[in-house]
């Protein structure tokens, strides 16, 4: 094995092989595939594949209950005698089943393991595999529940009657891998029979994927689906429903040729004819795949592996369209078919060559909108809404979580990327509301939606506590502009030719939360803005320039500023100068003066040469210490640590200090302060360490008499409440802390940063506590989701401190 295939597969084997960790194992078997060859490959993975599925416990999914059930109170509220009470109220109204049970979130995947991925026809049994793993890509992309279901059928109509007997049970149901014939007959039988959505994805998954992509690829030639002559190589269940598909878009049917194993499909042909394939039936000469794609503008394959020659793809016209997505062996390589035609546009169904047309990007968020809708079927307006939303976003900028997502490649709407990446959060909150509206709109929704940013909020929690943290602070900024008439917060940033700054600044723009002004070197900055296509804030530049310091109009005044206030300091006028015209001095000033509300900087220096002119310029407080706070978000609450950036062995003054501010901050999002002083002991004030805390304990007490806080304590006593009621029920914070202050730097630093990469907590900040007016300094490793988050809640500061002061 060469150097770069074990490589590959040491990056792979490093990593634990689940759901939580497919996107950093998604470049490792993408580089897999382009080094291997296909027996290693069939060879390694399949061991791979053994060993994870194996190890126990076996398969990939598991049910956990979504209530507490800690206590004997609890169970009888979960089972006898309290669950009488929604059976009872489900009875009298059936639709109450939705309210009181799993149902609105819960999909059945059913196969009878005829027609499973290459594999053929294995049976149930086998299918199961397949199954489980559809359920956790439904889980993983749209949160929804799966119970997979292989059935051991005789036929159509047992198949059918079975589905049917369930209709109580589930929400949705997702048909898989069931060979055609047969599997157009048993949706098109479901969809008429039961009033829950019935979704074949073998057809309808591919066709929607495709019809998004189709649709970019059609604009990028410059073509107009009316007039393309399309070649469909296929003839099963995923080519009818493209094709079925494409005719909604625009294609017209005389333009479409399609092909099976035996040639054209055309008018008078008997040889393996069915009414499917008669459907598709043209007036043609041509009779062989070769034949059809001469002059032909899109070849779209859903067949078998090397089906479409060199000279078939250079026989097509000007700018060639070909979706070749057979799996694994796409009908021809990209590789192959540029090198015929360098002009074309190429996608297939693997994650190793440039737009997948992958099924993930359509089922998660189409089912994410029937079941919040509470909708009787999944029909083709939803499916069309569904294609046009996915078609939209290819067309957006890309988020940097997107490119971090894939090895940090970068991605722009071009030849090279005409669908979005299935690893692109922004899918289900685009497709998801897309399909839900569709549904009212055409009349299936039993549970209309009434409040659709309230909806993708949602959505955008399901993806993360953190996700929905920040999207609330989003909202309340926007709330408390329009309820007090107030204009956005006015953040400067002095690394205004940062590309994560400029990036972060776009996003709030189209966010409308925060009005950006940026300091550099005007040329620099705005090269970069057209680098990154950053379009949003290159209009904002219209009405609110770049500040280049020493040539603003507030140069003179913020110089003499300066040497006023540090005259006596050691700073002479000739430095004042030099020192404005420092973009992070300037900006600092800025906000002292007034002229900005708030400001971010850190992004490429170091944390202490980025506070050191805040600390000069703005100051700090009336208490005259700072301090770092991180926001840590579980699963279900916060936790604020501090300090965790600035002092290294603070007194126990300052740790009062940095607690009653953190106390602020938590009071500022409707938490009531639970402090927890924490050290190696429990409550004994032995040792130097121990006794400052609870030195800090008592004068947070003191000042703050409404704050609850102990300690010194260790840290799980801090937040377990079962330790405190066991051995400590004297301590004050009973039901677990919810602000935690570390003895020093050190222990603060490293605490949240272990929590996060071990315990798998999402982190915000530091944010720098203590300072005259607000002013945020970043980690130099922030990302520019770090930054947006930094600055969202830097302007709800702003907010809060025009409102005290």
């Amino acid at each position: 094995m060469n150097t770069a295939k074990a490589e590959a597969l040491s990056t792979a084997d490093k990593s634990e092989w689940t759901v939580d960790r497919c996107r950093q194992n998604l470049l490792a078997f993408s580089l897999y595939l382009k080094v291997a060859g296909s027996g290693e490959i069939t060879m390694s993975l399949n061991k791979e594949a053994l060993r994870y599925h194996a190890e126990p416990p076996a398969g990939k999914v598991n049910v956990q209950p979504s209530k507490s059930t800690a206590g004997e109170w609890e169970l009888s509220l979960a089972y006898s005698p309290g669950v009488a009470a929604p059976c009872k109220e489900i009875a009298k109204n059936p639709q109450d089943v939705y309210k009181y049970t799993t149902k609105g979130n819960l999909v059945a995947v059913i196969s009878d393991g005829t027609a499973v991925l290459g594999l053929g026809n294995i049976g149930p049994e086998a299918s199961k595999p397949v199954m489980e793993g559809k359920g956790v890509l439904f889980k993983q992309f749209a949160n929804i529940n799966v119970f997979d279901l292989e059935l051991k059928s005789s036929g159509v109509e047992e198949f059918i009657a079975t589905c049917k007997a369930l209709e109580p049970t589930f929400g949705g149901i997702n048909l898989e891998d069931i060979k055609a014939p047969e599997c157009f007959e048993i949706e098109e039988r479901l969809k008429k029979e039961l009033k829950i959505p019935v979704f074949h994805d073998d057809q309808h998954g591919t066709a929607i994927i495709s019809a998004a992509a189709l649709i970019n690829a059609v604009d990028l030639t410059g073509r107009k689906l009316e007039d393309l002559k399309m070649v469909v190589n296929g003839a099963g269940a995923a080519a009818v429903a493209c094709a079925r598909l494409f005719f909604n878009l625009g294609v017209k049917p005389q333009n479409l040729i399609m092909c099976d194993s035996k040639g054209v499909i055309y008018k008078g042909r008997t040889e393996g004819m069915n009414p499917f394939k008669e459907e598709f039936a043209n007036n043609t000469e041509a009779r062989s795949l070769a034949d059809a794609m001469k002059g032909a503008d899109c070849f779209v394959g859903v067949s078998v592996g090397g089906a479409v020659t060199k000279d078939m793809v250079k026989s097509m016209a000007d700018k060639p369209i070909v979706f070749a997505m057979a799996n694994p062996d796409p009908e021809i390589l990209p590789t192959d078919a540029k090198e015929a035609r360098p002009d074309v546009i190429m996608a297939t169904g693997r994650s190793d060559f440039a737009n997948q047309v992958n099924n993930v990007l359509g089922f998660p968020s189409i089912f994410r909108g029937a079941l919040d809708t509470a909708s009787t079927a999944i029909n083709e307006e939803m499916k069309l809404a569904a294609v046009h939303a996915l078609a939209k976003l290819a067309r957006q900028e890309i988020p940097e979580k997107v490119s971090q997502a894939y090895g940090g490649q970068n991605f722009s709407y071009g030849p090279e990327y005409i669908i979005p990446k299935p690893f692109d959060p922004r899918v289900l909150l685009w497709v998801a509301p897309a399909v839900a509206k569709a549904a009212m709109d055409s009349g299936v929704a039993t549970q209309p939606i009434e409040d659709f940013d309230a909806y993708k909020d949602r959505l955008e929690a399901m993806q993360g506590y953190k996700v929905g943290f920040v999207r609330s602070a989003i909202n309340r900024v926007k709330s408390q502009c329009r309820t007090r008439n107030k204009n956005l917060p006015k953040i400067i940033f002095p690394e205004g030719a940062s590309s994560k700054i400029l990036k972060a600044c776009n996003i709030l723009i189209d966010e409308k939360v925060v009005h950006p002004v940026l300091v550099g070197y005007p040329e620099n900055v705005k090269k970069v803005i057209e680098e990154n296509k950053l379009d949003s804030l290159r209009n904002h530049l219209e009405t609110e320039p770049i500040i280049h310091p020493s040539s603003h109009k507030n140069y003179r005044r913020y110089v003499e500023e300066l040497y006023r206030m540090r005259q006596r300091k050691g700073v002479m006028e000739r430095e004042a100068e030099r020192l404005i015209g420092d973009p992070h001095y300037f900006a600092a000033m800025a906000v002292h003066l007034g002229d900005a509300d708030g400001m971010v900087s850190g992004a490429t220096i170091k944390y202490a040469e980025a506070v050191k002119p805040i600390l000069q310029i703005i100051g700090t407080g009336r208490r005259n210490c700072a301090s770092g706070l991180n926001l840590v978000l579980l699963k279900d609450k916060v936790v604020f640590f501090a300090d965790t950036a600035v002092n290294i062995n603070p007194t126990a003054e300052q740790l009062a200090t940095a607690a009653i501010h953190a106390g602020q901050v938590a009071e500022y999002f409707g938490i009531s302060p639970k402090i927890a002083m924490l050290s190696y002991t429990n409550f004994t004030g032995r040792g130097e360490s121990p006794r400052k805390m609870q030195e800090a304990a008592r004068l947070v007490a003191q000042q703050k008499p409404n704050y609850t806080v102990d300690g010194e304590m260790q840290a799980d006593t801090a937040v377990n409440s079962e330790v405190v009621e066991r051995i400590f029920p004297f301590a004050k914070t009973k039901d677990g802390a919810n602000i935690l202050i570390f003895p020093n730097l050190d222990s603060g630093n490293i605490s949240y940063k272990l929590v996060q990469q071990l315990g798998g907590a999402e982190v915000i900040g530091p944010f720098l506590m203590g300072v005259k007016k607000p002013a945020n300094v970043l980690q130099r490793t922030s990302v520019v989701d770090d930054i947006v988050n930094t600055v969202v809640l830097t302007a709800l500061e702003c907010q809060a401190f025009e409102e005290n002061y």
